[in-house]
């Protein structure tokens, strides 16, 4: 207990730990809460209870073989991380991805925004009360769940996005399941706002709750959705257009408000320009032409090839267990991931193994605005300011 001098006298506070075991914190996080009552008067988040050392880890595999980490960094967007760390090494190497790979690259990140955005929903209705929401939301990430698994054998952590293109040419039948999945959300995401938006009681959770202004936005270098929210219209897919991203047909949605309600909106509109993006994705990509750059010694041949011509093999045996050495140097790429900008930092001392790997993840810088947030709050508040940040602990202790 502490004892702070207000205006109605002398009064104790109390410091109350939520977390780290708490599921409404999504995930290992653990915030020191200073109460007066069920106000809040200061928060102080406290991370490292899940502490992985991935960038590290980075630091000691090829090239190749850390794309694996990347998957299990933002746990919801693996196909993501494989992006903004494959274009890095990509910038590292100067090299060309074909288009057809870049068309598969932008509908496999925007079937996982889609699917992101389906986790964060359902966690963060049933944080509010609502469990009806999270069953309807899980219902519709399996179906993408289940295009990951036919694409690349893994619902997961596919390791799909591979330096130089795309890891398999697209499974038979995949336009199809893709299409009716694309032909059917528009309506799902009708029901979910049928059942909250006008909702009286998810308004009463939401509106007003969490508010800050645009500019402290800025300067704690808050993205995503939660900036967006503000009036903000900052997109990396828009403003850095990256992996063929200019030729798409889609709008940043922003709202003015800049609180919880408003980042539930911006949110559902988003998942709504992601199917666009699917759509016209489905429509770019071809039946026919190369998934991967055409470069020996640094990506894989076909293993067709490696069956009759003995260069091949070498190439695909010197790849896998000696790597690639890239030229002295640095690259950093960010992309828009569900959360906001996403950077891959690299830097190469023309070894077989990257000198540094950093990233600059979304979760943890969007979290340092929490604090601001809460102030003056309820504490019932403050589970709904954590869930529309929409952290992932993974990235957050990467």
């Amino acid at each position: 207990m502490t004892t702070v001098e207000s205006a109605i006298g002398t009064t104790k506070t109390m410091v109350l730990n939520m977390g780290p075991q708490h599921p409404s914190t999504h995930g290992v996080l653990r915030v020191l809460l200073e109460l007066d009552g069920e106000n809040v008067m200061s928060a102080v988040p406290d991370l490292g209870y899940l502490h992985t050392g991935i960038e590290k880890s980075c630091e000691d595999k090829t090239y190749s073989q850390a794309i694996t980490l990347t998957d299990r960094m933002d746990y919801l967007n693996p196909l993501g991380n494989n992006l903004v760390y494959c274009l890095a090494v990509e910038k590292l190497l100067n090299l060309e991805v074909p288009k057809r790979a870049q068309y598969i690259r932008v509908m496999m990140v925007e079937l996982q925004r889609i699917s992101s955005h389906l986790v964060w929903l359902g966690t963060h209705a049933l944080d509010m009360g609502a469990m009806s929401v999270m069953l309807y939301c899980f219902r519709e990430r399996e179906e993408i769940l289940k295009i990951f698994e036919r694409f690349a054998g893994q619902r997961m952590m596919t390791s799909y996005i591979r330096i130089g293109g795309v890891a398999l040419q697209p499974p038979t039948g995949w336009r199809d399941q893709v299409k009716r999945f694309v032909d059917m959300m528009p309506a799902r995401v009708d029901e979910y706002e049928a059942l909250l938006t006008e909702n009286r009681i998810w308004q009463g959770r939401l509106k007003g709750v969490g508010y800050l202004p645009p500019e402290t936005l800025v300067a704690y270098s808050t993205t995503g959705p939660g900036l967006r929210a503000s009036g903000v219209a900052f997109d990396n897919r828009k403003a850095f257009p990256y992996s063929s991203y200019e030729e798409f047909d889609f709008e940043v949605p922003t709202r003015t408000e800049s609180d919880c309600y408003a980042r539930y909106l911006v949110r559902v509109a988003e998942i709504r320009e992601s199917i666009k993006i699917v759509r016209q994705a489905v429509d770019k990509i071809t039946d026919e032409g190369p998934i991967k750059s055409e470069a020996p010694g640094i990506i894989p041949p076909e293993r067709e090839k490696m069956k009759t011509e003995m260069e091949a093999l070498i190439y695909h045996f010197k790849i896998f267990t000696e790597g690639f050495s890239p030229p002295p140097g640095e690259a950093y790429v960010a992309v828009e991931s569900p959360r906001g900008e996403l950077g891959c930092f690299i830097a190469s001392d023309g070894s077989p193994k990257p000198l540094r790997v950093h990233f600059r993840s979304p979760s943890f810088v969007n979290l340092q605005a929490l604090p601001r947030m809460v102030e003056g709050q309820l504490i019932a508040d403050t589970v709904a300011c954590i869930g529309t940040i929409d952290i992932v602990l993974g990235e957050v202790d990467r």
